[in-house]
């Protein structure tokens, strides 16, 4: 094993990281000491940070994969926070979760309010119908 990065399961099985047991890509030991070292709790249960973990990384893809269909959207190939902030606002159960959540550089949704909308009526399609001259007194 050289450097940093992910514990691979060595063949005499020395060492196998949490996220490896769990099969997660999150870190369960980094979330498990920041757990400890914020002092949520007296004691934390050695599957709190796995739980924890596993949620997390449910939730970013959920956001990834809908602002990646927000890029595609807008053919694009990079995701910018715009993107996140189009996927987090149209989803319903993301926007009560991030409800009071500023994102930087996300801009807001493309909305015209309705009283703004020319009006469409009844009367203002008689006024551009053609007249007859001959009606109309002078």
């Amino acid at each position: 094993m050289s450097g940093r990065g992910k514990a691979v399961v060595a063949k005499d099985n020395k060492y196998t990281s949490r996220s490896n047991k769990a099969g997660l890509t999150f870190p369960v030991g980094r979330i498990a000491r920041l757990l400890k070292k914020g002092r949520y709790a007296k004691c934390i249960g050695s599957g709190a940070a796995v739980y924890l973990a596993a949620v997390m990384e449910y939730l970013c893809a959920e956001v990834l994969e809908l602002a990646g269909n927000a890029c595609r959207d807008n053919k694009k190939v990079r995701i910018v926070p715009r993107h996140i902030q189009l996927a987090v606002r149209n989803d319903e159960e993301l926007n009560v979760l991030l409800g009071s959540v500023t994102i930087a550089e996300g801009g807001v949704l493309p909305n015209i309010q309705a009283q703004l909308l020319p009006k469409k009526t009844v009367a203002s399609r008689e006024d551009t119908s053609p007249k007859d001259i001959n009606s109309q007194e002078f």
